[in-house]
């Protein structure tokens, strides 16, 4: 098995800090290349109590792999009786996550605003 990227190293040592916030930031383009290191983060944040935060502030494009990641982690968080969270969706976010129907499978609330 690869070992973490450094990335998530670092990731997991600001998830065992107690001030630190724990939300998981989504990239500004989300691929199937971003979506490993995007399921490893998820896979450490799911080990702690509390809601289950992803930050979509930054994105400005978002695939097939990441929008797949959220769907299962926003599953398994409800199954480990977790709250999940997606705070703070840019516009991009929103529009693909509305285009292709996944937002209640997310938990998303979509403004009629950002429907027309």
């Amino acid at each position: 098995m690869p070992s973490l990227p450094d990335s998530a190293e670092l990731d997991a040592a600001a998830l065992d800090s107690p001030d630190s916030d724990r939300a998981l930031i989504l990239p500004p383009h989300g691929t199937t290349v971003t979506a490993e290191d995007l399921r490893v983060r998820m896979v450490l944040a799911s080990d702690f109590d509390g809601a289950m935060e992803v930050d979509a502030g930054a994105v400005e494009s978002v695939g097939q792999a990441v929008l797949q990641l959220l769907v299962a982690a926003r599953a398994e968080a409800e199954a480990q009786g977790q709250t999940f969270v997606i705070r703070n969706p840019s516009p991009a976010f929103v529009d693909r996550v509305t285009a292709c129907g996944l937002a209640p499978a997310i938990g998303l609330s979509v403004k009629e605003d950002h429907l027309s």
